[in-house]
């Protein structure tokens, strides 16, 4: 049943992100452009991300425990370090020259676009790069 609503759930969010576009790399780059072709639609669609997801965050840690796990497994980290900064800044950079991140870039490869999946494996090659080097 665990698996199930993991299913669920991320064939929600794999719609929700395919329906408000943010799939679509022109709509993202577009967003990002301030002073070309802005289009702040996207804007609209992290609000009602935040709308939904407020009140929902506050509910879920009054439940004590997840449903499917023994306890929340929240990040320990409190200060913010070189490392997060670099990590915010190549995200950043990567997400304006792209027009894709994580999740949109593999919700994209269903379009069976070659690119899309070109993004997710040099996604892919850099995490396992991180794992070897930097995670030590």
């Amino acid at each position: 049943m665990k698996y199930l609503y993991v299913l669920l759930a991320g064939m929600l969010f794999g719609a929700g992100i395919t329906i408000s576009g943010m799939a679509n790399p022109a709509k993202v780059q577009n967003f990002l452009d301030l002073f070309g072709q802005w289009d702040p639609s996207l804007a609209f669609v992290m609000g009602a991300a935040l709308a939904v997801v407020g009140p929902a965050y506050f509910y879920v840690f009054k439940m004590g425990k997840p449903r499917f796990g023994e306890r929340f497994q929240l990040p320990e980290a409190r200060q913010i370090d070189r490392k997060l900064v670099g990590g915010a800044v190549l995200f950043g950079v990567g997400w304006g020259l792209s027009g894709l991140c994580p999740a949109p870039a593999l919700v994209a490869i269903l379009s069976g676009v070659g690119h899309f999946a070109v993004f997710a494996l040099a996604m892919l090659a850099g995490m396992v790069l991180y794992r070897q080097f930097m995670a030590r």
